[in-house]
Parts: C-alpha cells; sequence; structure tokens
C-alpha cells in the first residue's frame, strides 16, 4: 500500500481576522504577475514579504539555502504576518502572499525539489478562500480552510481553480529542513513515508525547463538555471 506523504494539515491554526487585517494593508499594493506563465490561465498574482533583495516584486521561490533573506517593506507594516514567521524556527528561502483570482486557474504541474524528503518544504495558510476552490494534488481534492496549516509536497502533481465568485489568497512560505521541523513533520507522519515520488521532475523534464529559461534570457530566468543546476 502506498503510503507515502503528500500532505499535512498541521494541529495549529491562526487567528483569521488578524490575518485579514494584514492583509488588507497589502491588497492595494502592486502585486506581481506569476511568473510562470505556461502554468496559468486568468490571473495569478504574488507580493513578497521575504526576498533576498528586500524588494516585494521579487517573487521568484528558488533560493538557496544560505541566502540572507530580508524583510520587504510590506512585511514591515504587518505585525501579525511578522509574528507568525517569527513562531516557524527554520531558514525561510520564500514568503509570499499569492492571490488566484476569481475564474483562474493553476495547470497540472509539479515543483523541483519541494518535498520535505529534499530537505526543503512549503507551508500554505489560507487567509482568503471559497468552497468553490478546486485543489488537486496527486489526483486528491484538499480543502483548505482559512486559518489552517498546511504543508504540500510539491513534488506530485497539483492543481487549482477558483470556481467561487471570490479571489483565494494563501500565505505561502518555503523553509529548509531542520531539527525543529523534524520535530514538527515526524509528530504527524514516519519519517519513512517522506519518499520522492517517481513522478518527480526527472533530467529530460529539467533540461525542457533550463531551455525555455535560457529562451527567456532575463536575470530571473538565469537565476531560476543557477537553482535547478
Amino acid at each position: 500500500m502506498d503510503r507515502l506523504i503528500r500532505f499535512i494539515k498541521f494541529p495549529i491554526s491562526f487567528d483569521v481576522d488578524k490575518l485579514k487585517s494584514d492583509l488588507a494593508g497589502i491588497l492595494n499594493k502592486s502585486w506581481t504577475d506569476h511568473y510562470n506563465k505556461n502554468d496559468y490561465t486568468g490571473k495569478w498574482t504574488s507580493v513578497a514579504l521575504m526576498s533576498k533583495d528586500g524588494k516585494s516584486d521579487s517573487i521568484f521561490a528558488l533560493s538557496n539555502a544560505g541566502d540572507e533573506m530580508m524583510h520587504t517593506e510590506i512585511l514591515d507594516s504587518c505585525t501579525y504576518f511578522k509574528e507568525i514567521l517569527d513562531n516557524f524556527h527554520f531558514e525561510k528561502t520564500a514568503v509570499r502572499l499569492l492571490q488566484l483570482a476569481v475564474g483562474a486557474e493553476i495547470k497540472p504541474h509539479s515543483d523541483h525539489c519541494l518535498g520535505y524528503e529534499d530537505g526543503s518544504f512549503r507551508l500554505h495558510i489560507p487567509i482568503i478562500t471559497n468552497p468553490d476552490v478546486e485543489f488537486i494534488l496527486d489526483g486528491k481534492r484538499l480543502i483548505m480552510n482559512e486559518g489552517e496549516c498546511w504543508y504540500i509536497d510539491a513534488n506530485f502533481t497539483h492543481s487549482v481553480a477558483n470556481r467561487g465568485n471570490q479571489d483565494r489568497i494563501h500565505l505561502v512560505i518555503d523553509g529548509i529542513r531542520n531539527d525543529w521541523t523534524d520535530a514538527l513533520f515526524y509528530k504527524e507522519a514516519p519519517e519513512n513515508q517522506f519518499i520522492k515520488p517517481e513522478s518527480a521532475m526527472n533530467e529530460e523534464q529539467k533540461q525542457l525547463m533550463i531551455a525555455e529559461l535560457k529562451r527567456m534570457n532575463t536575470t530571473a530566468a538565469n537565476e531560476l538555471i543557477k537553482n535547478l543546476k
């Protein structure tokens, strides 16, 4: 029987009113279109709360461990988001708000080396969502409610469709595994159940992605190439 861990809903909940209060001060800021243009339809935008250069439009998620992350000018005004981040005792490689507009869809895809078994991981904290958001992970629909905290093994194929009448906004935190996170994760599932899926990006897929990024020939694309290699 396949017992690989695809997701964890942690026994942690956050104050939804405080989450939405911090978010309210950000909604009128400049949100950046997500860079994976071929992976979605509709509007999918992001704001960085932490980034390597401290800028809120630096929304790339493939930072190297050891890169010093800086608060962006937007995080400095968000007391509750800062409190949440301070209570997660691990190195962050990306901290963003991701907004999927009404009618938008993120196509089925898998991310590179974003499972706990890789030594890195991604957490989702929904701030605004609705019952008609369809988040599918490896063929299973996940219902993530406001204020909850979820780990998603992004090595598995996943997709999202916002079929509701309200934009969906998550706080998404990428981090590096350490002893503190081991205690958090292995309380929910045994270590031997965190194994890379066979469907994870193979070498051919990686080379195709690198070729496409080389064609784009932007500073951001070259940074992504460096991380993929």
